[in-house]
């Protein structure tokens, strides 16, 4: 009896580590500290960090050591805060802007108190008493800070303290002047579309109108304005302007404001097209040259223009051309010299545009770019050249001569000094989480910053599966990446459940070598087999791999997840009829696609958030890989899921946020309706009032304790 009471509390504890594993995972425990939080100094020697959301102190990057505090909150009289957010320094780094209790818009924009702390006075004043303040930036003679408030700009002058309005044409839903419209700041991913002048006189701003821009709403439940006996009575509507695809979108325009004639006048852009974006505008050390980036419509073409605030007249420079798609992000990769003769585009480009230096040059992917010293004529940045699943750090100078600055194992991002004199090496791989090393622009190690030795140590103990990489060939004789997560007491005489985890969009990546910790390490101490396999059109394998997708999103990345279930039904320890797929977002509307081929090859998907038809998703993203509704109709509906609710096969559940600003409900409640009109069903879990992220500690409890019931129920 005693033995049996052994056992049974053994039992007991075991299964309650097991559950508060997954907690743990969901609440975020297993998250690594790195250092990419700090703010390099303009000497190159020194960095802060901000601590307890009071202090800022300085650090030599070198030492290690702390060799000021330049904010306490504690020892400001009268402070007006208690805390704050975050902050950014002033260019001569006399002044720091502080902000606190900031309230997003959508996924990046906020607004928020904002306030300029004098380093020297130990003084901290109020940016505007008009209202909170959003994306201000610095004059690059620290005398100005712009800022946006409610659609239009303010200047606010330090030396006397005084704020004027830039703009006053700003109106909701019409006029936006300075910041993006919903769609710029989901797919350009920019919060602030202004710059100052060299010389600080001039203030370049786009302007958008989204008049035309058809407009989207939905309900929030809990946020009511008629609340009786605290029941919120009647739900508020949200309204925000969303192009889908095919439809209007904003019409963008560049001006330039004059402190001076306190004017503001529009640059004439020579392009032919009718309807473009500008993703970024820069100004270049030459006061007469604005950078301005042009992308047409179809994203094909991303054309680079200097114009002239004087004279108001623009100069093509530069065009980067696709037979499918440009990346946007390669305007991010343009970094102008302060001599004013260059500029890097990942090669080097004298300033008329011509071709003075090809920096890279080989078979695989340039993945980020840090930027270029000048002084040495050294460009930096992150490759994918030692494998698609890992990432290194590299220098290449004028003269070809490159460095790869890390070991080659893992993966690796850097966060660089202000002088590229040195830089935070933040590494990992599947079994390490992130080490923090401090090294030279040689790449020589100086000190660790966080070895998050503890974490290691803590996970480590835990005794869980070690992912395994694999690859295979698919019928159509594609080469795919792998990794395998197998039950705790793995027996390969056993055929176990396995579940398939992806994502599978375009330029994403799920198959790396880097420490994530996600709920499939619980599922494999709950007897599943976890498998995520990276499809065509995810990273790292060259243009082709990438592309391969276009005009047909969704249709090649399904044929890649069912080749892998597939090939997974071969291997002895997998049962093959009891196959599963879950994603979020892209991998939601790619386990639902999946599950639709009319085959009965998944038993069971959980698909979040999911994307039902193109057709209902934004205008840039989808336009970027699949043109419009009205040239491409026959791949819009090839990647229908709404065509093929008749075809679903398997146990299905679909999680979706009600406030989804990005993937928007109609996606998930118009598929319901034509799986009931098909004679399916699926199982349904709306998150009241929760945007595409679904967050909240809570939250992220019951959605993961819900999936994980449902395979409990459908997959085992």
């Amino acid at each position: 009896m005693k033995r049996n009471l052994f056992f049974l509390l053994l039992f007991a504890c075991i299964q309650f580590t097991q559950a508060d594993l997954l907690t743990d995972i969901t609440d975020g425990k297993f998250r690594p500290k790195s250092y990419v939080d700090m703010y390099s100094l303009n000497d190159g020697e020194h960095y802060t960090v901000m601590k307890d959301n009071k202090l800022i102190i300085k650090y030599n990057y070198k030492t290690g050591k702390s060799v000021d505090t330049i904010l306490d909150l504690n020892t400001i009289k009268k402070s007006p805060l208690v805390n704050i957010t975050g902050y950014t320094f002033s260019p001569n780094e006399n002044k720091i802007l502080v902000y606190t209790s900031p309230k997003y818009r959508y996924r990046r924009t906020f607004t928020a108190n904002y306030y300029i702390f004098d380093v020297k006075r130990n003084e901290l004043k109020p940016l505007s008493e008009n209202g909170p303040q959003e994306a201000p930036l610095f004059s690059p003679d620290s005398r100005y800070i712009a800022f946006a408030r409610e659609n239009n700009l303010y200047l606010h002058k330090l030396d006397f303290g005084t704020e004027s309005a830039i703009t006053k044409d700003g109106e909701f839903g019409k006029i936006i002047n300075g910041t993006p419209d919903w769609v710029y700041e989901e797919e350009f991913t920019e919060t602030r579309y202004f710059v100052f002048s060299p010389d600080s006189k001039l203030l370049a701003f786009i302007k958008f109108n989204e008049t035309d821009v058809p407009t989207y709403s939905m309900q929030q439940y809990l946020n009511s304005p008629v609340v009786q006996d605290e029941l919120p009575l009647y739900p508020t509507i949200q309204t925000f302007k969303y192009p889908n695809p095919g439809q209007n979108i904003s019409k963008a325009s560049v001006c330039v404001y004059d402190d001076f004639y306190k004017s503001v006048r529009t640059i004439n852009i020579d392009i032919n097209e009718k309807e473009f974006y500008i993703p970024r505008i820069k100004w270049t050390a030459d006061q007469e040259k604005l950078a301005i980036f042009v992308m047409n419509r179809y994203q094909n073409r991303l054309d680079l223009y200097f114009a002239n605030p004087k004279s108001l007249i623009s100069k093509l420079i530069l065009s980067d051309e696709d037979s499918r798609y440009v990346d946007y992000e390669n305007s991010d990769y343009v970094q102008f010299t302060p001599d004013g003769k260059y500029f890097t585009f990942v090669s080097v480009y004298n300033i008329n545009g011509t071709l003075n230096k090809q920096l890279t040059k080989g078979n695989w992917d340039v993945t980020k770019v840090y930027g270029y010293n000048a002084f040495t004529q050294t460009l930096y940045y992150q490759s994918a050249e030692t494998s698609p699943i890992q990432r290194d750090i590299f220098s290449v100078d004028v003269k070809g001569r490159k460095l790869r600055l890390t070991d080659g194992k893992g993966v690796h991002d850097a966060v660089f000094s202000k002088t590229y004199t040195c830089f935070a090496d933040n590494a990992s791989n599947v079994n390490m989480p992130t080490v923090s090393t401090l090294c030279d622009s040689k790449g020589m190690k100086i000190r660790i910053l966080e070895d998050n030795a503890a974490l290691a140590a803590e996970f480590k103990a835990l005794n869980l599966p070690v992912k395994e990489f694999f690859s295979f060939t698919t019928s159509e004789g594609v080469k795919l990446n792998g990794w395998m997560l197998k039950p705790v007491d793995f027996s390969p005489g056993k055929k176990y459940p396995t579940l398939m985890v992806q994502y599978s969009g375009p330029n994403s990546q799920q198959v790396l070598d880097h420490w994530k910790i996600d709920w499939e390490y619980y599922l494999s101490t709950q007897g599943y087999v976890v498998v995520s396999v990276d499809g065509r059109g995810t990273g790292a394998r060259g243009a082709d791999f990438r592309k391969c997708t276009y005009q047909q999103l969704g249709v090649l990345e399904a044929k890649d997840q069912i080749e892998a279930a597939r090939y997974l039904g071969t291997l002895s320890f997998v049962d093959k009829d009891r196959i599963g797929i879950w994603g979020w977002s892209f991998g939601g509307y790619m386990t639902l696609l999946s599950m639709s081929s009319g085959e009965k090859i998944f038993k069971a998907g959980i698909a979040v958030a999911p994307v039902t038809d193109w057709r209902l998703y934004d205008a840039v993203y989808t336009e970027r890989f699949m043109r419009t509704p009205q040239e491409n109709n026959r791949g819009y509906d090839a990647g229908s899921v709404l065509n093929k609710a008749d075809k679903l096969n398997g146990n299905l559940l679909i999680v979706h946020g009600t406030a989804d600003d990005n993937v928007h409900l109609p996606n998930t409640m118009i598929y319901l309706d034509k799986l009931m009109k098909s004679g399916k069903h699926a199982d349904l879990q709306l998150y009241t009032d929760k945007n595409h992220s679904i967050l909240g500690k809570e939250t992220r409890r019951h959605l993961y304790q819900k999936k994980f019931d449902f395979l409990e129920k459908n997959l085992k």
